[in-house]
């Protein structure tokens, strides 16, 4: 059995193609990191080399963690819980620890299935939009919920068709979102009864609890 995480400011275009990648082998940010800096990137090293001689061996492969496929595992999840206990936190916290547990063991899934918005301006080579199946919108102000065109980059026409088309999805009327208080309330009433208590307080629930970018 294979299951995929997600994270909540990710889109799926295409759930027929996009069931192709079960088959697939298995507020400081990214902008003050070294790599950032430099522009070196593991996308295209050949761009930018890494200064071996100033700064040592170049940073080890390293994967978003916004969209994995995986395979459950009771000891490698028993495993995680011991090692992370152990494991001194950083900035990037889970995706991070991720990446140092599988750093031998993990393999790249394709752009195709987690398109991370900052590809369509740094390596627009590797970008076809007709063939994305997954939408990342990781980057400051892409969050369709609290879009922000005053952001670096947000200006960009693909970036607006892409919010875009995540607006057409959530006002879609034939799906179920607009009735999700509704349904709520009869399977958990108190639940319910804190949310509209915090709407009615801090506005929008969605909006007011969003990261700007993540």
């Amino acid at each position: 059995m294979r299951s995929d995480v997600l994270d909540g400011d990710i889109q799926c275009l295409g759930i027929a193609s996009f069931r192709h990648s079960f088959r697939l082998l298995l507020r400081i940010s990214w902008c003050n990191t070294t790599q950032y800096k430099i522009g070196y990137c593991q996308q295209s090293p050949e761009k930018v080399t890494w200064p071996v001689e100033t700064l040592g061996s170049p940073p080890p492969a390293y994967f978003n963690a916004g969209m994995l496929l995986f395979e459950p595992n009771l000891v490698v999840y028993e495993d995680l819980l011991r090692v992370v206990q152990i494991t001194t936190p950083t900035y990037f916290a889970e995706q991070d620890f991720l990446n140092i547990y599988f750093r031998d063991t993990y393999k790249p899934i394709p752009s195709t299935y987690n398109l991370v918005l900052a590809m369509l301006w740094r390596h627009p080579e590797h970008v076809d939009l007709n063939q994305i199946r997954v939408v990342h919108y990781c980057a400051n102000g892409s969050k369709p919920w609290k879009y922000d065109e005053t952001e670096e980059h947000m200006e960009r026409e693909d970036i607006r068709m892409l919010v875009k088309k995540w607006w057409e999805i959530y006002e879609d009327p034939s799906l179920d979102y607009k009735n999700f208080m509704e349904t709520e309330s009869k399977l958990n009433p108190i639940t319910t009864a804190v949310l509209a208590t915090k709407e009615s307080d801090d506005g929008d629930v969605l909006t007011s609890l969003a990261p700007s970018a993540a």
